[in-house]
């Protein structure tokens, strides 16, 4: 999937679909197709950037490598893996950087290492290299010491210590290096977090291969699990590949996105953080990784979510709508006024106020995985079973407030369907888990509480003048979150006022497979600036055309949306009207959307 070699500028900020994501579980890095790392925190997805390029390129730090004359690059992932192929093409020469992590064995959490292995490949290239990071967002200063093959990055919260197998000159902050590579000859850099009184330790082009050798295994050996065996194979694995980059292995938690302030709109304000785990998107996560054949991850999610539910209930009910990767509830949200954030598009966030959100939609999305969890992975333990009734009598007494919704809008409460919609699922799912393994419920409240959310959806929910299901009670507004109705089985697929629903949100919602979420003219939601398409909604939509039966139109959207799909096949939160990515990249919410839609469109094909 690499299409043909590129001609990079010098524009100080590459396309966000230009870039690959590596990662060792832990933490994530950015790669750009010039071969400079961009973004990266240590040692932890949340934890302030080392080099933040990507959201002020002259502030915010960057790892620097690439061929030393002009040169066209293709990147790629090395098959069924996590390692980046970066190649550029020269007149002379052919040369190759292959970026990874080493993801730590159970009982290492404190390794934590970025490979970055250089390679000619044909005749000779000279590489130049620029290690500049800018720890603490690009706010906290760092000194520099030049050792005996190592250089040491030390700043008041994190040293790093960077080896080479070539000479390394450093001026007050930055290492620098240029070299000439011949056919066959290669160069490692290794940046290691160094922890209590360790001495830097090098990495030798021996113990490279090794590393190499075993960081491909690692992923192949995960890989193999998948059961998918249908027509998108390449970008199924790659999704699931994606998903797996963003699991935190010492909680289990999975992030949104590893990137925080990516904008939603060039030059517009809607930059969020997204490094945080967010139950809903995680629960769709786990039901797309089950579906799979991936067990382990769901049962790890479990495991974090069973340590969070405490039966204590705080402002927003027993659930935080988000946690910090281990599990802290505390996330509070500021603005980095330094930094300019992409291409001038601030402010720049950390943290989340989101977390203190009512989104009664999150109950839905949980129990729905917990569901399956029971059904295709491993029968819940009795306090799982506590745990769950505690949070369906929870959403019988609190299922018709009013909420921010799954958008998150900053716009005031409203009493939206969708959040209805979930909530019905909550107690539907779990009604279904007593009846099949005979265990003990409230079946006699559940049951009518579930059924007066169904038909006050039904009457409510209903829009006779657009002649379709809306987005909150008594407005007209349509909201693409309603494509989850018939995913949910919460409508049969043929009917009659879904199909009207489907057809309205196709005429004013759609454009060429690409959806937007709701027209915030129409529905004002308290943000600045406009946004793009969001993905996940294209391929709900996919997915309900394929429920109806309508597979010529569900198939030719799918392939039009793997067209809007990065090089590596990656996917952003939104594309714009002109198909750039825009929004913290890459998104599991769209990864998570894709692999669903495909398994489905699969089945109804077949």
């Amino acid at each position: 999937m690499s299409g043909a070699p590129t001609q990079h500028t010098s524009a100080p900020y590459l396309p966000i679909a230009e870039h690959g994501l590596i990662g060792d579980l832990r933490t994530a890095a950015l790669v750009g197709t010039d071969g400079t790392i961009d973004w990266y925190c240590c040692p932890s997805f949340d934890s302030p950037s080392v080099f933040a390029a990507i959201l002020d390129a002259d502030r915010g730090g960057a790892f620097e490598l690439s061929a030393a004359v002009p040169a066209g690059t293709k990147q790629f992932y090395f098959p069924d893996t996590n390692v980046l192929i970066t190649r550029f093409f020269t007149e002379d020469g052919l040369g190759e950087i292959q970026d990874f992590m080493p993801v730590a064995e159970a009982g290492e959490a404190e390794r934590h290492r970025l490979i970055r292995r250089v390679v000619c490949v044909r005749g000779t290239i000279p590489f130049r290299a620029r290690v500049a990071p800018r720890f603490g967002y690009g706010a906290h200063r760092h000194t520099l010491r030049l050792l005996e093959g190592a250089a040491l990055f030390t700043s008041e919260a994190l040293t790093l210590t960077l080896t080479a197998t070539v000479p390394l000159e450093c001026d007050e902050q930055d290492v620098r290096t240029e070299f000439t590579l011949s056919r066959g000859e290669t160069a490692v850099f290794a940046l290691d977090r160094v922890t209590g009184e360790t001495p830097p330790h090098g990495c030798p082009l021996a113990e490279a291969e090794h590393e190499f050798t075993a960081t491909v295994a690692f992923w192949r050996r995960w890989l193999q699990q998948s059961r998918y065996r249908g027509r998108w194979r390449e970008m199924v694995h790659r999704s699931a590949l994606t998903l797996k980059l963003l699991t935190y292995a010492p909680t289990g938690a999975i992030v949104a996105a590893p990137t925080t302030s990516l904008p939603e709109q060039i030059g517009g304000g809607r930059n969020w953080d997204y490094r945080y785990a967010w139950v809903r998107d995680s629960a769709f996560a786990v039901y797309a990784l089950l579906r799979l054949g991936f067990a382990e991850e769901a049962e790890a999610f479990m495991g974090f979510l069973t340590h969070r539910n405490d039966r204590r209930e705080g402002p927003a009910g027993p659930l935080q709508i988000m946690y910090g990767i281990d599990g802290r509830a505390e996330l509070p949200e500021r603005e980095l006024s330094h930094l300019e954030g992409y291409r001038g598009s601030a402010p720049v966030r950390v943290g989340n106020d989101a977390v203190n959100q009512l989104q009664l939609d999150i109950y839905g999305a949980l129990i729905d995985s917990v569901y399956l969890y029971d059904m295709w992975c491993r029968p819940l333990t009795s306090g799982q079973w506590r745990a769950v009734c505690d949070l369906v009598n929870w959403v019988c007494r609190h299922w018709d407030q009013p909420d921010e919704g799954v958008w998150e809008t900053r716009g005031g409460r409203k009493k939206f369907l969708y959040s209805r919609l979930m909530c019905w699922v909550a107690i539907d799912r779990a009604i279904r888990i007593a009846h099949h393994r005979g265990l003990p419920a409230e079946l006699v409240r559940w049951g009518p509480v579930r059924d007066t959310i169904y038909w006050q959806i039904m009457d409510k929910g209903w829009s006779s003048a657009r002649q379709a299901f809306v987005q909150y009670e008594g407005g007209d507004v349509l909201d693409a979150a309603v494509l989850m109705m018939p995913l949910t089985k919460f409508i049969a697929p043929h009917d009659p006022v879904w199909l009207s629903t489907l057809d309205a949100l196709g005429n004013e919602l759609v454009s060429d497979s690409l959806v937007w979420r709701y027209d915030p003219e129409a529905s004002p939601d308290g943000l600045e600036g406009d946004e793009g398409t969001f993905s996940i909604c294209s391929f709900w939509y996919v997915e309900a055309l394929t429920r109806a039966g309508r597979l010529d139109e569900a198939q030719l959207a799918f392939e039009k949306m793997l067209t809007y799909a990065n090089h590596l096949g990656l996917y952003a939160e939104e594309i714009s009207h002109t198909g750039e990515q825009l929004g913290n990249f890459p998104q599991a919410f769209t990864h998570l959307a894709l692999i669903s839609a495909a398994f489905n469109l699969d089945r109804a094909l077949d």
